[in-house]
């Protein structure tokens, strides 16, 4: 899985990426993306356990359309565009969905949102005025996977644990006294992940920045 966006690229081998539009890869992006939706409605409507497999459905299946994309050598320029922007969907609506039923805080929300709009504008930014990419990194793909993990745990709102009472803050679920959807654990370790990457990247486009900018003295 990965929520980062199109403008930093990974340490994979170069595919050629063909125009083509109807590609199994392409369709099962599009699947997913028709899937996204599907389990925003579900899940306002309190069919939690049918949104919970819908959500793991398409958060699943992403392995799958690369995979299948670079085995049968059909990477398409559509497709590179389209499984970033599935994923990134599936995450937004995710949270959203999960501030809405009132299982995630709104400070995690907009963390996640700010992260995201600073990645794709800065590395645009990158790309087009000093041609520079970022590698993605693994853990980055590590973060992801548990924010969807406990997203869909918190989709599912059950089982409800005793908060451990360490701060008296409802802002903290799992921290303060509450009830709380075990899933918040894993959305923890995910952004604690996302904000080491994010760092990382911000180092790694400096220093690259740097030695473009060297070149041009």
């Amino acid at each position: 899985m990965g929520l980062e966006p199109d403008t930093i690229e990974s340490k994979e081998e170069t595919e050629i990426v063909s125009d083509q539009l109807l590609t199994i890869p392409n369709v099962i992006s599009t699947i997913r993306l028709c899937l996204v939706p599907l389990f925003f409605v579900l899940l306002l409507v309190g069919q939690d356990i049918a949104a919970t497999v819908v959500f793991a459905v398409a958060a699943l299946t992403d392995f799958i359309d690369g995979q299948v994309a670079r085995r049968t050598h059909t990477v398409t320029k559509l497709g590179k565009l389209l499984d970033p922007a599935v994923d990134t969907a599936l995450m937004i609506f995710g949270v959203i969905g999960c501030f809405i039923v009132g299982r995630l805080p709104l400070w995690i929300m907009l963390l996640i949102f700010l992260r995201e709009l600073f990645l794709l504008v800065g590395g645009a930014i990158l790309l087009k005025r000093f041609h520079i990419r970022v590698n993605v990194v693994y853990p980055g793909k590590v973060a992801t996977t548990f924010l969807f993990f406990g997203i869909a745990a918190l989709v599912l709102g059950y089982p409800e644990l005793n908060g451990l009472g360490m701060v008296d803050a409802a802002w903290l679920p799992g921290l303060s006294s509450s009830l709380y959807p075990w899933g918040i654990w894993f959305v923890y370790i995910g952004l604690v992940l996302q904000i080491g990457v994010t760092v990382y990247y911000c180092i790694v486009a400096w220093r690259k920045l740097g030695d473009v900018q060297g070149k041009h003295r």
